[in-house]
């Protein structure tokens, strides 16, 4: 009967993570939208790479990578951010096969403003909880994450 119990309690908690996420994220583009450094909204994709190359020029490929992403789409996602006169892309001088992507100078500090005023509501409820409870909440999400992928990998 005890397993039965904590199995329902279980069974709530995950039906209400289910219900939250998608209001979360929801929650999350529409901050981000209102501040977004480019006429048309960028999607979570163009966000997350803006935040790769942030910390300095990359390959195509090595982004790819960083984002688990096929090459065709994140250069789909360059092309964008390049109309959006947010990067540039330059031949590698050691390998003129591989393309680097930088976000253009001018733009840098604020795309960075953007990027951080972005992830303010997460930060505001980080400091919330203790640096304890936040590693186990980092920790919750990055299972999660590993689960899902393992299920759309089939591993």
């Amino acid at each position: 009967m005890a397993d039965q119990a904590g199995s329902s309690e279980h069974s709530a908690v995950c039906l209400r993570l289910m219900q939250l996420f998608p209001r979360v994220t929801r929650g999350m583009r529409r901050w981000q939208e209102r501040a977004a450094p480019a006429p048309s909204p960028l999607s979570p994709r163009h966000v997350a790479a803006l935040e790769q190359i942030r910390s300095g020029p990359l390959t195509v490929g090595e982004l790819a990578s960083r984002l688990d992403l096929t090459l065709p789409t994140v250069s789909g996602v360059l092309a964008d951010l390049d109309r959006a006169g947010l990067v540039e892309r330059r031949p590698d001088p050691a390998d003129r096969r591989r393309t680097i992507v930088q976000i253009i100078p001018g733009q840098a500090t604020m795309i960075g403003h953007w990027l951080d005023g972005a992830a303010r509501p997460l930060a505001r409820v980080l400091d919330k909880l203790t640096p304890g409870e936040q590693e186990a909440f980092l920790k919750a999400m990055n299972l999660l994450e590993t689960e899902l992928h393992r299920q759309d990998t089939g591993s």
